[in-house]
């Protein structure tokens, strides 16, 4: 059994150990006791070195725990040091965790069901199907009061039988290691803490979403809060350069844009069908009716992408007695279009021709499309269209 030194102090740094059990080839090492934090509860592990050697994982595995090296660990006395920062980092989300997860429950009744900690932001599940902004504005709001007041955060080891006020309960025996911020939260945990609220530093909730049944927030402590908040302020500096503006102006004048370009792209595709519609006569005009009196246009190789085609076909199709072919080569492909005087199912004729030349499309009687394996299967297409 490897005795686990961070449950008593999670300020521990640096430890010396004995090697109890070595495995593949030195770099998977038992102790007998260690300071490292195995992946467990949501909380990443720890890093640092062991014996000089860097610590790349730590896996719990019962009553013992695995230190994965990037190297064979050498002979002699075996010292730990774990990575300062990064467990730290740790300490302040999970401690953090705990106190939103704590307020919640208090304000509102909504109980934590997940937590996962990851390496850039972490995430809190609540037993709820809603959280208005209201509502995570004054949870945010007194979770840093609470914060701000520096309350104690204490470890105790008790009896599963006796340890009562658990935030929620836990259904294992025997002994629990029990996080008790002063006055708001007791909860059974393995994980490492800071000491007092103080030093879990700013806690910022960053998102809310649905997912399942659940309502998700997103979350930040410490050092990561400050860093993003310094992220999002260079952010919102640099865009009101951009505009000229305060960044207070920003949501006024974004909109302001969007809606000039809404306006701008309704125009455009209004000048589009009409130079379309324009384009369609002269080929119309240009175009020998056969027999039947149908007139044909043939558009390829115009540089123009299928999508434009398009509009051209749907502007051809709308005079009488009209069937327009359209083809591109990058990638190859076909538009059909035709009039319904015409009695020309665009969809069902090419439908059948794609199939016979490995391409795939689909389309409605007015106005079909289709992609084609390459070239030469296009050649073949327009040629039976066109025929």
């Amino acid at each position: 059994m490897t005795q686990r030194l961070y449950y008593a102090d999670s300020y521990l740094k640096d430890f010396d150990a004995s090697v109890v059990e070595r495995a593949d080839d030195g770099r998977r090492v038992y102790l007998d006791r260690t300071a490292f934090y195995p992946t467990s509860g949501g909380q990443p592990f720890d890093t640092g070195r062991l014996g000089g050697i860097e610590v790349t994982e730590v896996v719990d595995e019962g009553e013992r725990i695995a230190h994965v090296l990037s190297g064979p660990l050498p002979a002699g006395p075996t010292i730990g040091h774990v990575d300062w920062p990064r467990r730290f980092d740790h300490m302040q989300q999970h401690t953090g965790q705990h106190l939103l997860s704590a307020v919640l429950a208090d304000l509102f009744g909504y109980q934590t069901i997940a937590v996962h900690f990851g390496q850039q932001t972490s995430t809190l599940d609540l037993e709820t199907g809603k959280l208005t902004q209201d509502q995570v504005g004054r949870a945010e709001e007194r979770t840093n009061e609470i914060v701000v007041e520096n309350r104690p955060v204490e470890v105790s080891f008790e009896e599963a039988g006796s340890a009562g006020g658990l935030r929620k309960a836990s259904d294992r025996g025997g002994t629990l290691r029990v996080i008790t911020i002063r006055d708001i939260d007791r909860s059974a945990c393995g994980g490492t803490h800071v000491r007092a609220t103080g030093e879990i530093g700013l806690i910022a909730i960053r998102k809310v979403e649905r997912v399942r049944k659940a309502m998700r927030l997103e979350f930040l402590c410490g050092g990561r809060a400050v860093r993003r908040s310094r992220a999002d302020r260079m952010l919102l500096t640099q865009l009101a350069a951009e505009f000229s503006s305060a960044a207070e102006d920003l949501p006024r004048l974004i909109e302001s844009q969007k809606e000039e370009l809404k306006q701008a792209q309704s125009a455009r595709r209004e000048m589009q069908a009409t130079l379309d519609l324009c384009r369609a006569r002269e080929l119309y005009e240009a175009a020998t009716p056969d027999a039947t009196g149908i007139r044909r246009a043939l558009v390829r190789d115009s540089g123009e992408p299928l999508e434009s085609l398009r509009g051209l076909a749907q502007a051809f199709a709308s005079l009488p007695m009209a069937i327009f072919v359209g083809g591109v080569t990058s990638p190859p492909a076909v538009v059909l279009a035709a009039s319904p005087d015409t009695r020309v199912d665009a969809a069902g004729v090419l439908k059948g021709l794609l199939a016979a030349v490995g391409g795939r499309g689909g389309g409605s009687a007015a106005l079909a499309q289709g992609i084609l394996p390459g070239r030469p299967q296009l050649e073949t297409i327009i040629a039976s269209l066109n025929g």
